[in-house]
């Protein structure tokens, strides 16, 4: 991501102005079906009443891979339709590592399956990215085939586990595969 100045006041310009240039999928960011189903949605289509509401934020441990056994042992409610997973990749984010690190904890191509059948509308992650680093996409294609949004780059440091509101607004990038979000998440009864 880069933030280029424009013009400067203090360079005689009547106003500051910058140009941002970064991937849609940098930092905290949602994926749209056409990330990797031909045929899928666009950011634009993505619902709103998927991307806000209420969400629960799970602690996961010290787990490496998120596969059917460690989200079993969540003990998720019977309904949860947003799931934030924070995992030990917020360990990274609490001292302020903002690099790509390949050994980011995942959520495996049969957790994704286990999301899909337990009813899960929204999953979001610690990690810039949901899926092993290197694997082939089947854990990003079951969950967007499905109609799952996938929200990636979370930073849940700090975040305690627990239900909350979460207002996930991505921009409005007509035609594109991911876009920038903005996720913010209010304590339920607050």
């Amino acid at each position: 991501m880069r933030l280029e100045a424009v013009s400067r006041i203090g360079e005689g310009a009547a106003a500051n102005v910058s140009t941002l240039v970064c991937d849609v999928h940098a930092g905290t960011h949602v994926d749209a079906p056409w990330h990797f189903l031909p045929e899928g949605n666009t950011v634009e289509g993505l619902s709103l009443d998927v991307l806000v509401g209420p969400a629960v934020v799970v602690d996961c441990g010290e787990a490496s891979t998120l596969g059917p056994p460690e989200l079993e042992a969540l003990g998720l409610a019977v309904g949860t339709e947003r799931l934030l997973l924070r995992t030990s990749n917020s360990d990274r984010w609490a001292v302020g590592e903002r690099g790509f690190g390949e050994d980011y904890v995942a959520l495996s191509e049969d957790g994704a399956e286990w999301l899909v059948r337990a009813g899960v509308r929204l999953v979001g992650i610690d990690a810039l990215s949901i899926q092993r680093f290197g694997e082939p996409p089947g854990t990003h294609t079951t969950l967007l085939a499905a109609g799952v949004v996938v929200l990636e780059g979370l930073d849940l440091a700090g975040v305690e586990p627990g239900e909350y509101e979460l207002l996930c607004l991505p921009l409005r990038l007509v035609g594109a595969d991911g876009a920038p979000a903005r996720a913010i998440l209010r304590r339920m009864g607050c």
